[in-house]
This record gives structure tokens, sequence and C-alpha cells, in this order.
């Protein structure tokens, strides 16, 4: 591109400041300033080079709509500014208007847009890693993390496959493809080549390559002994190995080389209490908390990792403190309460749990106190609590009435649990999350009208609640309803003009193209859904859309990724029973 263009844009840019003062004028008369012959520019030819009229309009009203908070506009005109103009900069400046869009495909066009016209650019790269874990696709992060790695740039690969691992995904898609650029020529050249040999290891693992990944770990020894993510390493596959004494000794070598990272004391904390070493723990969470005094968190995580081994007078140690200050964290009281339900106390539990304030830990501390009440053969004394709970804490009402409708349906009470729900309902009958809750219960027990009924009222009382709209326009698509399948799509259209970026309405789009008899229209709805949102039905819907259009392969494909990728797949399978070709 001329170097004139980009000058001439960014000027432009520039001048928008002085188009919007222009536009103050436009109520002005100026008809008896103009000329009365034709405008001379007429028969001119067209603007080649720099900004021409088109251009400069887009670009000022892309400004304009970012500044009312039109997120979407704004994107939209600088995305087609820099496809127009091949310049990487108003694509990052699409990006910062996406970002603020709440629509997560806007966005990640945008990126994807400004990655393409600056390729060795790091930010975006990095911006599209992160879109693809927020969907969820793990493989496809990683495969942006290598780019950055083979442009020179830190991929973090080590934390990348430490979280992978954490989030429970499935390590072989991975390790297959680090082995590939682990295998790549030059590959070793890089400066960070330890740390996909790190990450390497930690996979090998995972994957019951024990052996490989001890071998590794030996050879980075050797060279790198002076990396604290080496031993932190080996600390914890030591530690998952069951090894504790292994992981323990690593742990003791990472402090040495990196004696003020606090991770090492809290492996040799955990390698100690593992050990039965209670006194030799504490005195290692005693020097955190020395080198990080006033840190309720870290004192509430201490306490946590004593709780989980069963040592309750060591966890209560280091709580009392925290609930005589001033202003006690929510999690203190909720610890302290699992330890007194934990050694028997239910009363004295009961009394902790209800002390978790808002936050957090509030609904989980009245769910676990309930819960205990009920184990206790204390049902009436449960509800009792919760009623008094909503009366406390109005502003948790609802999800108070759905805990304690969860938890008679747990306790096969669920005409306790319907009449609890029609009660609040008819106390409060417009109420939209108890009548969702509701719709959803009667669609679980296969009454469609009354499922009906609760979602009509919803959106007759709000047109905009993208959820009732989508919920019921989804149903009648997947049931199939004769001659309501035009009134389905309707009310998804409504709810995805209300929610774009929806992964789920997205899918309910493509489910009722599909219903209409429209695959193609279908496709690139599902494709954008599964993007957004990797779900077993969503992938259920896509391969079956994919099987229609003859594209076998790839619906076999897609089959058998989701088959390993979801524990549970109870949609894939209903697809298998009717279409058993589709099994890869």
């Amino acid at each position: 591109m001329p170097p004139t263009l980009t000058r001439n844009i960014r000027q432009g840019l520039a001048s928008l400041g002085l188009a919007t003062l222009l536009t103050g004028c436009q109520g002005m008369p100026l008809t008896h300033l103009m000329p009365g012959h034709e405008d001379p520019l007429d028969s001119a030819p067209p603007i080649e080079r720099g900004l021409d009229a088109e251009g400069l309009s887009t670009l000022l009203v892309a400004e304009l709509s970012g500044q009312r908070g039109d997120y979407r506009r704004a994107t939209q005109g600088y995305m087609a500014m820099a496809e127009r103009y091949q310049v990487a900069e108003l694509a990052e400046r699409a990006t910062l208007a996406a970002r603020f869009s709440n629509d997560p495909l806007l966005l990640e066009e945008a990126v994807e847009q400004w990655h393409l016209l600056s390729p060795m650019a790091e930010a975006p790269l990095r911006l599209l890693a992160g879109l693809a874990l927020q969907r969820g696709d793990w493989v496809g992060a990683l495969e942006k993390r290598l780019l950055l790695v083979e442009q020179g740039a830190h991929g973090e690969l080590t934390l990348f496959m430490e979280l992978a691992l954490d989030a429970g995904v499935p390590p072989l898609p991975l390790r297959e493809r680090l082995s590939e650029h682990l295998s790549r020529p030059g590959a070793s050249d890089h400066p960070h080549h330890h740390d996909a040999m790190l990450a390497m290891a930690i996979l090998e693992a995972a994957t019951g390559q024990s052996h490989l990944a001890q071998t590794r770990l030996d050879d980075l020894a050797r060279d790198h002994s002076e990396l604290p993510a080496l031993w932190m390493t080996r600390a914890r596959l030591a530690l998952d190995d069951g090894n504790t004494s292994q992981a323990r000794d690593a742990a003791r070598r990472g402090l040495e080389v990196s004696p003020d990272d606090p991770r090492f004391l809290l492996l040799l904390a955990q390698t100690e209490l593992q050990l039965g070493n209670v006194a030799a723990a504490e005195a290692h969470t005693d020097t955190l908390l020395d080198e990080h005094e006033g840190n309720q968190e870290l004192r509430t995580s201490l306490a946590a990792l004593f709780l989980e081994d069963g040592h309750f007078e060591a966890a209560r140690r280091l709580l009392l403190p925290l609930v005589s200050s001033d202003q006690p964290p929510p999690t203190a009281y909720y610890l302290l309460g699992a330890i007194a339900e934990q050694e028997g106390e239910v009363d004295n539990a009961l009394l902790y749990y209800r002390q978790v304030a808002t936050g957090g830990d509030f609904i989980r501390a009245r769910l676990r106190a309930a819960r205990m009440l009920i184990e206790d053969d204390r049902l009436l004394d449960a509800r009792a609590f919760l009623r008094i709970e909503r009366l406390r804490h109005e502003d948790h009402f609802n999800e108070l009435v759905m805990l304690e409708v969860e938890l008679l349906d747990e306790a096969g009470m669920t005409g306790e649990a319907d009449a609890l729900l029609d009660r609040e309902l008819a106390r409060t009958p417009n109420d939209e999350q108890l009548l969702y809750l509701r719709a959803m219960r009667a669609w679980s027990e296969g009454d469609i009208e009354a499922m009906e009924r609760d979602l009509t009222r919803i959106i007759e009382r709000n047109p905009d609640n993208a959820t009732a709209l989508n919920a019921l326009g989804y149903t009648l698509a997947d049931l199939n309803i004769e001659g309501r399948l035009e009134e389905a799509r309707e009310l998804i259209e409504r709810a995805h003009e209300i929610e774009p970026g929806s992964g789920a309405i997205m899918d309910s789009l493509g489910w009722v193209y599909f219903r209409l008899g429209d695959p193609e229209r279908a496709l690139p709805w599902l494709e954008r859904a599964y993007a957004a949102m990797p779900d077993q039905e969503i992938a259920a819907h896509l391969a079956e859309v994919l099987w229609t259009l003859e594209r076998h392969d790839d619906a076999r494909s897609l089959v058998e990724e989701a088959l390993q990728r979801f524990d549970e797949h109870p949609v894939i399978d209903e697809l298998l029973e009717r279409i058993p070709e589709l099994r890869p």
C-alpha cells in the first residue's frame, strides 16, 4: 500500500473532530452560498488514493457511533474501511469498539481482520487465543499460541497446559499438536524452548507417558536448573503420581532457586500435610503469612488446604483471627461452618453459615446449611431456615426459592416443589425468573402447554426477554410442531436481534432454518454457534446438517470429536440411533 494512502487515512481520522464540529452547522441555510451552475466535479475521475467522500463519511459515522455507545455500528464501519484500504490500524480500532459490543463473534471477526492485515503483530494473536479459550476451543487457542512462539514471542505454554488439565480438557489432541511443533526444524533454537519442553512433559505425564516426561525433565534439569518452572513442574507431577517425598524435594529445590516465590512455600505446606507433618506445614504457612501480612484471601486459602486434609484445628487457628477483624471475609464464616459440620456440630455450623454475607459464597452457604439439616433428618427445619433467609435477604429471594425447589426435588418431593413455586407465583404472578423456572419444569415433564403459557406471559410483559423468546421458539422448532415453524422462526429471530452474540440463540436459528427445509441457510449459524459455545447438543445439530448436505466425512469427524470431548452426550447418542451411518 502506498505510504501516502496510510498518511491520508490517518489525517482523515485526525480531521474527524473538525468534521464533528462542522455537523453542528447543519441547521444553517447554506443554499444562498452555492453557485447556480452544475457541480464541476460531476465528471471528475473517482478518487483512487486517500480518503474519498464515502470513506470519510463511513469513518465519521463509525466514530460518532462509538461516541454514542453504538459499538456494533462503529465496529462494522471501521471494519469496512479496514477492508477497503487494507489498514491494520483501522482493524485495531474496530477491535477496540467490538470489545464493548457484547458480541463475541463480532469481536472475533474484528480481531481476525486485524491479524490478517498485520500477521506479525502479537496483540491480535493473543486476543484470538483468549477468545478461543472463552468458547472452550483449547486446540484452537494452542494454535494461536504456537503461532506466537514461531514468531519469537513467549507462548506461556506451560501455564496453558496446566490450565487446560485443570479444566478437564482431553490432553491427547494438545500433546499431538505440541509434538508437531517440537519436531519442526529450528524449534530448539527458540529462546523459550524450555517452556515448550515443560509443557510437553506435563502432557506426557497426563497421557500415561510418565517415563518420557521424567526423561524430558531430567534433560532440562541438566541445562536449565535455574528455572523455577522446572521445579514447579517436577513437584506437581510428583504430587500427581503420589510421590509426595519427591514433590517435597522438588519444592525445596525450587525455593532455593526462587526464594521469593510463594508457590513453593505453598507446595511445601501441601506436601508436609500429606506426609502428616502438620507442624512443618504450619511453619511454612506462617512464613507465607508473615511475607503477605493482611492478605485475607491467602489466609482463607491456606485454611481450606488444612481443611481438605482433615486438619480442623490448624484450619480453625487460621480462620478465627479473620472473623474477629473489622471486616471479616464471608469465606471465613463458610469454612468455619464446614469445619463445624464435619465435626458433627450441626447447630454451630448453621450459625456460621447464616453469617456468610451476600457475595460469592452466599447461596453456597445456604445450600450447604439446608442439605446438612436434611441429612440430619430435619427437613422442616431446613425449609424454615430457607424461608427466614428469604425474609432476611430480599435481594436473593428468587435464588433461595429456586434453591428450595432444587432440594425438594432431590428429596423426591416434586409435588411440594411445585406447590412452593405456585405459591410464590400467586404472590408475585409476573416474576420472570420464577415463571421461567416453572416453564422449564413443565417442559421436563412433557407439559408443553403449561410451558408455553408461562413463557408467553413473560414475553407479553417483557417483549425483550431473549431467553424466553428463544426457549419458546426453540421448543416449537425442536418438536417440529406442524404449522408453527414460522412462528418459531420469528421468535428466535427476535431473540437474536436482542442478543446477537448468544451461541444458544444462534443454534436455535440454525435449527429452525433446518426444520424449515433450508440446511444451506442453517449451516453457517450452527457453525458460528458451535464456535461460540461448544456443546454436545449444538454438535449434534451441526453434524445432522452436514450429513444432510452430504458432507459425510465432516459430519463423522465432528461426531468423533464430540464423543471424545463430552463426558455425557445424550443428544449425540440419539442422533446415532437415528443415523447409525454417522458413527465414526
